[in-house]
């Protein structure tokens, strides 16, 4: 009797009880039109794992739940193959290698992960922390396969098998070139193992992911509407026809009218903001000639104000895509002030850490307090009023808003403008 294998065709911890499997001469099958969400709440289903989770394999014996199991049952189902090494020390280490490969890899990748399907809230300082944990775990990764060609001795073992797995949700969805480029072993080894027949077979054609997937809201279970309870048939009441009230109670209260932003109650200012966004925009050439000189002529010191910004904790900018994914998220979050503000921000640098800095264009001479109190990101930034009598501090605004490059000695990552 062949092995069936309950999950999906794409579920990547389902790839490890299958590669085993073509290692081993097993025969495993996927169980015919499962449907993830509806396969596995079936009363059958839940006789084999009573949580409902995926994968799970289904043997003469028994059913086994629990991906890393899985491949370790089909494993050891021939002891002709050399999946868990030759040795105890060996098989120890196959054991450590996996346990690595779950705790310090698939763990840190799935926190980024689920945020970017829905199924989590994104949390800022829980991506960072998983980030850096990753990093943390594919440098010690990088520093083993530096002398080793596998994980465990000289040829493939399910240590090798459950690594790549794991590896594979970071390569094609989460880990983009810049990151990965870091660890050229770990780049080597991952590349070497897809490309073995074996797991060719399971996995296909494999492809670096080129961007990482945007931030999703979180999935909120539907919530059941509440039925009623049906009432008693009860002999139907007469109504007393009531005295008609007078007219002006019965219309309504006119809706009192929304109450204006303090900003707009500022005194006209001969700056119209989005004439200077236009000309930004616009301008393709000579940009010092037509936008800078566009702008000064356009600057009112007393309608306006501008603000430089420097992130309070750039020593924590070590992934160039998170430190990106931080300013996107900071310039989507201030769009409440889009009427009111313009922007421009700078990611610095060629090498991590990368150093976040940015120039305000505010109405009015003080940061509006609406912006501070809705937007958190405000507080993770020091700000300082321009002083625009000052040449030198004139100069730093001009070059932070054409890109000049190298900026402050530095080359720009990244620019980004909120307009």
């Amino acid at each position: 009797m062949a092995l069936i294998l309950h999950a999906t065709k794409t579920n990547k911890n389902g790839y490890k009880t299958l590669i085993a499997a073509e290692y081993c001469g097993v025969q495993v099958q996927l169980a015919p039109n499962f449907e993830m969400g509806v396969s596995n709440k079936t009363s059958e289903f839940l006789k084999m794992n009573p949580i409902g989770k995926v994968p799970v394999l289904q043997t003469p014996d028994g059913a086994v739940f629990e991906s890393n199991a899985m491949a370790r049952y089909v494993a050891r189902l021939k002891g002709d193959n050399t999946l868990y090494g030759s040795s105890l020390i060996d098989q120890a280490h196959v054991d450590q290698w996996i346990d690595f490969a779950s705790l310090e890899i698939d763990a840190k990748l799935m926190t980024m992960y689920l945020p970017r399907l829905g199924f989590a809230p994104y949390l800022p300082p829980a991506e960072e922390a998983a980030i850096s944990a990753l990093k943390r775990a594919f440098g010690a990764l990088n520093t083993h396969l530096a002398t080793n060609t596998y994980l465990v001795g000289h040829s493939v073992t399910l240590a090798d098998i459950i690594m790549t797995c794991n590896l594979y949700l970071g390569f094609t969805m989460l880990l983009v070139k810049s990151f990965t480029s870091e660890f050229p072993h770990v780049e080597r080894y991952f590349w070497t193992l897809v490309n073995q027949p074996n797991f060719r077979k399971i996995l296909g054609q494999i492809k670096q992911t080129e961007a990482v997937p945007p931030i999703q809201s979180a999935k909120k279970p539907s919530q059941p509407k509440e039925s009623k309870p049906k009432a008693k048939d009860e002999p139907k009441k007469v109504a007393k026809p009531e005295p008609e009230k007078p007219k002006e109670e019965v219309e309504e209260e006119a809706p009192k009218p929304k109450p204006k932003n303090p900003l707009d109650l500022l005194p006209p200012s001969k700056m119209i903001l989005d004439e200077w966004k236009r000309l930004y925009s616009n301008t393709k050439t000579n940009f010092r000639e037509v936008a800078i000189k566009g702008f000064w002529d356009m600057y009112d010191p007393e309608g306006y104000s501008l603000w430089f910004c420097d992130y309070k904790y750039n020593d924590e900018n070590t992934v160039s895509f998170v430190t990106l994914n931080k300013v996107g998220g900071f310039l989507q979050r201030m769009d409440l002030a889009r009427k009111y503000a313009f922007g421009k921000m700078l990611v610095i640098g060629s090498e991590p850490p990368f150093k976040v800095k940015g120039l305000w264009l505010f109405r009015g001479q003080e940061i509006p307090k609406f912006v501070i109190d809705e937007c958190y990101d405000m507080e993770l930034y020091d700000w300082i009023k321009v002083d625009i009598s000052d040449e030198t501090q004139k100069e730093r605004v001009n070059q932070m808003i054409e890109d000049c490059e190298p900026f402050e000695g530095e080359a720009l990552l990244d620019a980004k403008c909120f307009k």
